[in-house]
């Protein structure tokens, strides 16, 4: 891969180091340690959904459920911890996860729904459960080891931070380096090909949905150790910004193109906008026009790079042409 292909699908980074030279400009706190480990604990969470998010994206298709499975995944933990330990409580979190991703994975591939629709039902079913389940209240967690999850540091970095950064080296690694990455590519870029190459082009499908599912549960618990609370519609509106994080990375959304190190550059993107026009005290609804301007530009890109480089090429076109016409009968002189 040539520097030129790597700055174009690494977008995200001109961006993030555009946004964060204006905000040290801006405020002189937006540099400081403090503030910068604020803004990583402060993404960890959209972060962490972002990263499964991109496997589905990446096969062409859409997760809108994970903030829902967010949300029933930490009200199951935190009602389990209450009753039956800690251990129990996670094992239940990540079987939510996992039984979510599992049923929009069938959804999608054996009743061949699709995936927006598909994950818009299930995101409905859980936040319904969700209520239901906790007649709208909140659930106290009391559990020092669980609050840990979300409230220690290692080392002068908040724990989130540092799941989070594991979690992009892990999925990272699955997704550039073995084969079922590999699959993942192919089956996005053309998924009849793939399986007429003998890719099980379904499985590939479900495991990704599966991800999904438990990232969210995994980031479930963060948000809940958190803020000591299990929150019924603490996920409402994260699978938006999941899926910006993702689309502001370079991800398309035909298919067959992305990286997780983009990913977590969207994800700071977001991050940062937020953290800067926090400390320069813009008002919360602009907060949104600008994330909202910031999405549309990273899609106009997505969809229109091509264009947009065939405009530059024909601009330059003519000079280039007449300079190796010229070239020739030069030679022969």
């Amino acid at each position: 891969m040539n520097l030129k292909s790597l700055a174009s699908r690494l977008r995200a980074v001109w961006m993030l180091l555009l946004v964060g030279i204006i905000l040290t400009i801006a405020s002189p706190v937006f540099l400081t340690s403090t503030n910068l480990l604020n803004v990583g604990l402060a993404t960890s969470v959209a972060a962490l959904l972002a990263v499964g998010q991109t496997y589905v994206i990446i096969l062409a298709e859409i997760d809108l459920s994970v903030g829902a499975a967010l949300g029933f995944s930490a009200v199951v933990t935190a009602q389990i911890l209450r009753s039956d330990g800690l251990l129990p409580a996670l094992a239940a979190g990540v079987a939510v996860g996992v039984a979510v991703g599992l049923i929009n994975g069938l959804l999608v591939t054996k009743a061949r729904m699709p995936s927006f629709i598909a994950t818009l039902a299930t995101m409905s079913v859980l936040g319904g459960l969700s209520l239901q389940l906790t007649s709208g209240n909140p659930v106290a967690v009391t559990d020092y080891t669980f609050q840990g999850i979300g409230q220690n540091r290692l080392a002068g970095i908040p724990v989130p931070v540092l799941i989070m950064l594991v979690v992009f080296a892990v999925f990272g690694f699955v997704l550039a380096r073995t084969r079922y990455g590999r699959f993942v590519y192919a089956t996005g870029d053309n998924a009849e090909a793939a399986r007429l190459s003998g890719i099980r082009t379904q499985r590939v499908k479900v495991l990704a949905f599966v991800i999904s599912g438990v990232l969210a549960a995994l980031a479930g618990f963060i948000l809940t150790a958190r803020l000591s609370t299990a929150e019924p519609t603490a996920g409402t509106g994260l699978e938006l910004e999941a899926i910006a994080a993702v689309i502001i990375g370079g991800t398309s959304l035909a298919g067959g193109r992305g990286t997780l190190l983009g990913t977590l550059v969207g994800a700071l993107v977001l991050g940062v906008i937020d953290n800067g026009m926090n400390l320069l005290d813009v008002s919360p609804f602009l907060q949104d026009v600008v994330k909202g301007l910031v999405i549309l530009l990273a899609v106009f890109l997505d969809r229109n790079l091509d264009a947009l480089r065939g405009l530059v090429t024909r601009r330059s076109g003519p000079g280039d042409a007449a300079s190796s016409s010229t070239t020739p009968e030069l030679a022969r002189q």
